[in-house]
């Protein structure tokens, strides 16, 4: 019988390789899941690393920021006109991100309203 816990190691830190992967695939997933990639790493990898942690916080932001920009959009008539502007926002800066993340930058997104601090 095997006495090992298998959830002992759930907030074991990750390598400084582990998290730049992780931080790297966060900025990927939130192209495609603007919100909810960045929610999902923030509940599962912020304790896992201060790299992991700052790169899902800014993430986070960032997909705070672009929901209440569609949200502002969505509210003026004018705006309509504009829904095909933040997915070239948040494609172009996810990528930065997902780039610097891979270089070991903390990165932070220019135009975030930080509203989860560190």
């Amino acid at each position: 019988m095997n006495d090992i816990n298998p959830y002992a190691r759930r907030n074991e830190p990750l390598s400084p390789e582990a998290e730049k992967l992780a931080a790297i695939l966060v900025h990927i997933a939130g192209i495609f899941l603007e919100f909810f990639a960045p929610l999902l790493g923030y509940l599962f990898l912020k304790d896992r690393g201060p790299f992991i942690r700052h790169h899902v916080i800014e993430s986070l932001n960032f997909g705070i920021t672009m929901l209440l920009l569609y949200v502002v959009l969505a509210i003026s008539v004018v705006g309509w006109f504009l829904f095909w502007v933040p997915p070239i926002i948040w494609t172009v800066f996810r990528l930065i991100a997902a780039y610097r993340a891979s270089l070991g930058d903390y990165y932070r997104f220019p135009v975030s309203v930080r509203l989860i601090k560190n």
